[in-house]
């Protein structure tokens, strides 16, 4: 088959058209097997299902070397279990496998509601919130208590701030990525000697926290993790827990523009999980994610050279029509008494997150969402004329305004 696709590099374009880039390719190409070049390299970018399954095993796809420095030294760290394959991958990610218990998801998710629930206590009627702001500043006082980390109640503005600077940064080359990296720097070392103060018995780290579980854990080697990659695997727990306010953020925004949805979102259960589920595909995230080819490999015909990228067109693959019924429309009844396959929605991964590199902590993404969607569904406020468009150019997109609320 003849392949089509742009051959110039398409750095600039990446940056510039965000979540719009790839669908776009594909739109030009009228494929969804596109040949590309970024960072000087060639590409090649997939979309859907059976692309899904292609990608995420390890025979075909590595992501050793894959992801780009300035995402590593902002969003990952270093040395994260993101960058690692085969059975460094599956040791590491145990670690995390370990913590994502249903236990640990109920005390996670009550942590975070109690959070929640101090916050909101200190809204006053008449003066205006920014939702994002108070999601992120609830969402981590409620994951740091969970995570067993000592952060006085002060401090947690602060660490709220580094914590959203750190996926706020990650794709683009401006002041937010700078602001990225310092935050991500300031929080390593932090993180670096807590867990040393573990180690030498000079911190009493809450049994079965994240904390000590890092601390405690031996990497394939037999040996440790270093002072350094602990701090990033330690950032690795509560970063992803975070950055739901950004999905807070659209929950809001979902609920102004579609207030249909606000009394059965109040009940919670069955609808909480769906509407979490919709917000997840609908609202925009990450755009793609890229891997190396393991070898010299064949998709549908077409030759990829060993070591050549391989894109996942993630957003793409969220709002594809052959998967989702008038996928531009906001419905959470898309997911009620529907079994998700694990190639379909593809937010965070696609595939087993047990032998794979799907995000293990899913559930609990997925779990704190619809708790604080349903929290929201009950709060009284208004919502004053303001910018509320999402630009599809900024990565990662979110409410221009933060989605600001008056409590009644």
């Amino acid at each position: 088959m003849e392949m089509r696709g742009r051959r110039w590099d398409q750095s600039l374009p990446v940056l510039l058209d965000g979540y719009a880039w790839l669908p776009g390719l594909r739109r030009a190409a009228d494929s969804d097997v596109v040949r590309t070049r970024v960072m000087g390299k060639p590409a090649l970018v997939l979309c859907g299902p059976e692309a899904a399954r292609f990608f995420y095993d390890e025979k075909h796809v590595l992501r050793s070397g894959a992801i780009p420095s300035p995402v590593l030294s902002t969003l990952f760290g270093h040395g994260a279990v993101h960058t690692l394959d085969g059975d460094a991958h599956r040791r590491r990610k145990a670690l995390f496998q370990s913590a994502v218990t249903r236990d640990s998801t109920a005390a996670l998710v009550s942590s975070v509601a109690a959070a929640w629930e101090d916050t909101v206590v200190g809204w006053r009627a008449g003066r205006p919130v920014v939702l994002f702001d108070e999601a992120s500043r609830a969402l981590t006082a409620g994951v740091r208590r969970w995570a067993g980390l000592p952060v006085a109640t002060h401090d947690v503005g602060d660490l709220a701030a580094d914590l959203v600077a750190m996926v706020d940064g990650f794709a683009t080359a401006g002041p937010r990525h700078w602001r990225a990296r310092q935050a991500r720097k300031r929080r390593e070392a932090w993180l670096g000697a807590l867990v040393e103060q573990v180690r030498h018995n000079e911190f009493d780290a809450q049994h079965g926290s994240a904390l000590e579980v890092v601390a405690g854990h031996r990497d394939a080697d037999g040996e440790p993790l270093d002072p350094h990659t602990a701090a990033v695997e330690l950032l690795n727990f509560i970063r992803p827990t975070v950055a739901v306010c950004w999905f807070v953020a659209y929950a809001g925004h979902a609920l102004h523009r579609w207030p249909r949805h606000r009394e059965p979102l109040k009940a919670g259960g069955d609808f909480a999980v769906a509407f979490a589920h919709e917000l997840r595909r609908f609202y925009p995230f990450a755009p793609f994610v890229g891997g190396r080819a393991a070898e010299d490999l064949t998709w549908r015909g077409e030759q990829v050279p060993a070591g050549s990228l391989v894109l996942l067109d993630l957003y793409g693959q969220n709002h594809d029509g052959h998967l989702w019924t008038d996928p531009y429309r906001f419905d959470p009844h898309r997911f009620l008494g529907r079994e998700i396959g694990q190639w379909d929605l593809v937010s965070q991964g696609a595939g087993d997150p047990h032998t794979g590199h799907r995000c293990p902590g899913e559930p609990f993404t997925v779990s704190v969402l619809a708790e604080l969607c349903t929290r929201l569904a009950h709060q009284d406020y208004e919502v004053p004329d303001q910018d509320l468009t999402i630009s599809l150019s900024r990565v990662p997109a979110r409410p221009r305004s933060g989605v600001v609320l008056v409590p009644r």
